[in-house]
């Protein structure tokens, strides 16, 4: 067990529960704690009160199965000699909500923000999962910055469909072309898609929740191995165990978010990302954390720091396994431990088990090099993603894991031209108006043109939505192409196979480039310059700005409810993370601000 740092009279709690100098709040904090069945002796002893983030509820079927696993986070608190305390946060998951999970991230950040200053807490468990979970479990975290850990609760088992993998997500993509085109039926495609869905957990594909609890893990915010263990195995709820019992004694290290949440970490994340093929997604919620703890990171950090990253994980969507697989493989650990080796990551850098990632990983093994593969032998040499730049925005990102041989022979092999395209802009205001009028014959698009859809970031849907993987029109499909380039200023599934160029900032709502691109227009995608731009003169754009300007600007929709609202008036773009503007400068509020007041 590692040193102790705290004494238990400089515990949070204490101040709740055990205060001599106000002892009418002591009475009124312990009087309605112990009437389910606590008592003043535990609450008075000076064992560490550890919360419990719950992230599970029938409408978070992803998260579901953290209602029993939170059971094993409580025995091993108890073990340790904490006491647990479990709390409900507010719910998010992605394939339910309406218009989009990503409404969701700031508003449980902000609810877990108010529990873990307000309450009684002298440490956390995070428990994470859907996509949104862990970026906003975290963020919330580092914001009152005590100790805290992240619990994740792994992946559904292999989705399978006519003996071949079916995975979450990826498949859907997929199926959805194939019903385009006639291959298979409606029900056909109903029957897939719910095939990949086997088990509790959330996707089984490298999708968004994949990566994110990955990375997680690859900041040091996780128990090794955690992330990829599949949440029907027996692991799941021993590590969950493990995790009760590790954050016990981070209180009495005291070892916050601050001392893990480092710029060394968030340079381990990227290069892991990377290397697993993580989400596009992934961008835009690190860098919040980041800002939530005050570390400087941007969006070029995405390519300096992580495009000349080889791809080792085999896994859909940028490869042909899923998660089981992937876990048995060695998980996270084997492939930072090729990472260490390669001298690709900071081996220094502390975690939450209060080793370093270079101590924690140095005896991890690939066990099937077909699923993970060694860093000198690849699926893909340069995997990360690149930025591009130009007057349709200040930057947007393409990961290129996901170039296919097709999509690259088709527009990205000219030998006059390498790596880059020019083609007719088709421009959607929003997926409804793409999913009414990609097969209209007027447009006449062909294998030339590129898909834009705009109006779908932060400001735009609000919320920013997973839509701008859009397929090409059924007639080409049928024709065998099955791939057009998309561009739009939001979001793609990490599910989505598509190299598309996605998170333009600033979108389309906030005037930016893509509000004054016109279907017809002319773009040329520049992979070598890094560019993306109408091939229009510049004092054509700016009268086309000028006369939106004069406009009054893009149009947005109303908001709906009170949130949308109030996001929607102090919310960044993806670039920036998609952080709420105001509560960045809350930092390590938990050291700055003290105990907040009596409540009576």
């Amino acid at each position: 067990m590692a040193r102790r740092k705290m004494k238990p009279q400089n515990l949070r709690s204490r101040q709740w529960f055990d205060n001599p100098e106000n002892p009418g709040m002591t009475a009124i904090y312990l009087e309605r704690t112990v009437n389910w069945g606590l008592t003043v002796e535990e609450l008075r002893s000076g064992r560490p009160i550890i919360g419990i983030a719950q992230t599970g509820s029938d409408i978070s079927p992803c998260n579901r199965h953290h209602i029993e696993l939170a059971q094993r986070v409580k025995d091993g608190i108890r073990d340790a000699g904490g006491i647990p305390l479990e709390f409900p946060v507010h719910q998010i998951q992605e394939t339910l909500k309406r218009p989009t999970a990503a409404l969701d991230r700031n508003l449980q950040y902000l609810s877990l923000v108010e529990i873990l200053y307000g309450y009684p807490m002298d440490g956390v468990v995070l428990m994470s999962g859907c996509d949104k979970t862990m970026p906003a479990l975290v963020m919330g975290a580092a914001t009152v910055n005590i100790p805290a850990i992240v619990l994740s609760g792994g992946p559904m088992l292999n989705g399978w469909w006519n003996g071949k993998r079916a995975g979450s997500g990826t498949v859907v993509w997929e199926a959805r072309k194939l019903q385009a085109d006639g291959t298979i039926t409606y029900d056909e495609f109903i029957d897939v898609v719910t095939k990949s869905a086997p088990s509790i957990g959330h996707c089984n594909t490298m999708g968004t929740a994949s990566t994110m609890n990955a990375l997680a893990e690859a900041l040091g915010m996780s128990l090794p191995s955690c992330a990829a263990i599949p949440a029907p195995y027996r692991e799941r709820g021993q590590i969950a165990f493990a995790t009760g019992k590790r954050i016990v004694d981070m209180v009495w290290e005291d070892l916050k978010p601050s001392d893990i949440l480092t710029r060394k970490a968030f340079e381990n994340c990227i290069v892991a990302n990377s290397a697993i093929g993580g989400s596009t997604n992934a961008p835009i919620h690190i860098n919040a954390i980041a800002k939530h703890i005050g570390v400087k990171l941007d969006i070029q950090d995405w390519e300096t720091v992580g495009h000349e990253v080889p791809l080792m994980v085999n896994m859909q969507p940028a490869g042909a396994y899923l998660g089981e697989e992937y876990y048995r493989a060695g998980g996270l650990p084997a492939v930072m431990n090729e990472l260490l080796k390669a001298g690709k990551i900071h081996g220094d850098a502390i975690t939450a088990n209060g080793k370093t990632m270079g101590e924690n990983v140095k005896d991890a093994v690939i066990t099937d090099p077909d699923v993970i593969r060694p860093y000198a032998k690849p699926l893909v040499k340069d995997a990360g993603f690149i930025v591009l730049k130009g007057n349709l925005f200040d930057s947007a990102i393409m990961k290129t894991s996901v170039i296919s041989a097709d999509f690259r022979k088709r527009y990205l092999s000219n030998p006059k031209d390498p790596d880059a395209f020019e083609g007719r802009a088709i421009v959607f205001e929003g997926p409804e108006d793409y999913h009414h009028r990609i097969d209209d014959p007027a447009l006449k698009i062909d294998q030339t043109c590129i898909l834009f859809v705009r109006g779908v970031g932060p400001l735009g849907y609000p919320g920013s939505a997973e839509v701008v993987n859009m397929q090409p029109p059924a007639a080409l499909l049928k024709k065998g192409i099955r791939d057009l380039p998309c561009i739009g200023d939001g979001r793609q599934s990490g599910t989505s196979g598509s190299p598309s160029i996605l998170n333009a900032s600033p979108e389309a709502g906030a005037n930016g480039g893509l509000a004054v691109l016109k279907t017809g227009d002319r773009v040329r995608i520049d992979l070598k310059k890094r560019s993306a731009n109408i091939l229009i003169s510049e004092e054509e754009f700016t009268a086309r700005m000028a006369e939106l300007k004069a406009n009054g600007g893009f149009k947005v929709p109303k908001s709906q409810t009170p949130w949308q609202e109030i996001q929607r008036s102090m919310v960044s773009q993806l670039s920036d993370g998609m952080v709420l503007k105001p509560a960045v400068k809350y930092q390590k509020i938990a050291q700055k601000r003290g105990i907040p007041r009596d409540n009576h």
